[in-house]
């Protein structure tokens, strides 16, 4: 776990347009906590490594987002200061032990209700199996709904050392609109031009109420990526290649059953990889999620042991396939929902 740092912030900041800019008035400097939010570079080359497994580039994105925007690490210790205040008096923060004892004590009801985020999907597509079918769209937001409410059925085979863990987050998702658009480009990268128009993408549409989500061809094996809380408004959302969206239709196993769009929406709503994206001293920022050395990929057998504990492999935030990952933690659903919390950096969504 990394070392937490405590720090008084004596400079004005510059802030983010999703409503951010009174986090830190809201909070008395003695309780403002710095930690290392920044991205190892030696873990994304690691990462780069693996070309078989799921390949997630949401942290790839927020290394470049960091070079290109002096203001938003601040922006998102601000909201990392909010996070750990929401936690009070609930205690821990970093990686802890699993199991049914450890982990964050329950800070209680947060009073924030059953959340509802209405989803935009934009489908960009240069072939006609790109562009989706509704009916696959619709799988999507079922499975969203399913894994944020602990509804899905495979939730079952969570050994019993995470079960006590396994959280209904009480989010929902439902479908607010969908676009669609026909273009000659064939892969898009990872450098947000699909969310511009002018670069023949589709523009954001209300980012502070509503989650985006562009589904084109990313290329390069990518299967998606999401921006953190913290970045730019223009670019808020997350983007998924279309055979990996949803769990019918124009599917590609293993990654066929939805679970993509879990993970990076789970990055939309500030969450780590569940190794913290480093070795067994990098913090994922959630006590209850044991510490790793690394993803694991495929369908592991449990336990799978890494730093001296067991790993959480089934967590939807690690890198095994479709099939395998089935669980958020309760730390896990309670730094999400500090994102509504009055001041939150998504509370427009709710308020």
């Amino acid at each position: 776990m990394k070392k937490v740092l405590i720090a008084t912030f004596v400079a004005a900041f510059l802030f983010w347009s999703c409503d951010t800019d009174n986090l830190e008035s809201q909070i008395p400097q003695e309780e403002q906590q710095k930690v290392d939010l920044g991205v190892d570079p030696s873990e994304l080359d690691r990462m780069a490594e693996n070309t078989e497994g799921r390949q997630c580039h949401s942290m790839n994105v927020l290394a470049r987002q960091l070079q290109e925007n002096s203001g938003m690490l601040q922006r998102m210790q601000n909201i990392e200061t909010h996070t750990r205040n929401f936690k009070k008096p609930g205690g821990g923060n970093g990686n802890g032990g699993g199991g049914n004892g450890g982990g964050d004590p329950d800070p209680g009801p947060d009073n924030l209700g059953t959340i509802t985020i209405p989803v935009y999907v934009h489908v960009i597509y240069s072939t006609s199996q790109q562009n989706i079918s509704d009916n696959q769209i619709n799988s999507q937001i079922a499975v969203l709904n399913n894994d944020f409410r602990k509804s899905n059925s495979d939730v079952s085979q969570v050994p019993s050392e995470f079960s006590g863990l396994a959280a209904d987050s009480e989010i929902e998702f439902v479908l607010a609109g969908v676009t669609r658009k026909s273009s000659t480009t064939a892969s898009w990268g990872t450098n947000d031009s699909m969310k511009h128009a002018s670069n023949g993408g589709v523009d954001v549409i209300s980012p502070n109420t509503h989650l985006n989500i562009w589904v084109c061809n990313i290329g390069g094996g990518i299967l998606g990526y999401a921006q953190f809380p913290g970045g730019s408004a223009a670019t808020d959302g997350v983007v998924i290649s279309p055979q990996y969206f949803g769990s019918q239709g124009y599917v590609s196993a293993p990654f066929d059953e939805g679970r993509t769009a879990t993970h990076e929406v789970g990055h939309y709503l500030n969450l780590r990889h569940i190794w913290g994206d480093g070795r067994c001293k990098q913090d994922d920022f959630v006590s209850d999620t044991p510490s790793s050395d690394g993803p694991n990929y495929g369908c592991p057998s449990y336990p799978t042991v890494n730093c001296r504990s067991n790993d959480m492999t089934m967590n939807y935030m690690d890198y095994v396939d479709d099939a395998c990952m089935y669980m958020f933690s309760e730390g896990q659903k309670t730094r999400m929902r500090a994102l509504f919390a009055n001041g939150g950096a998504r509370d427009e969504m709710i308020n």
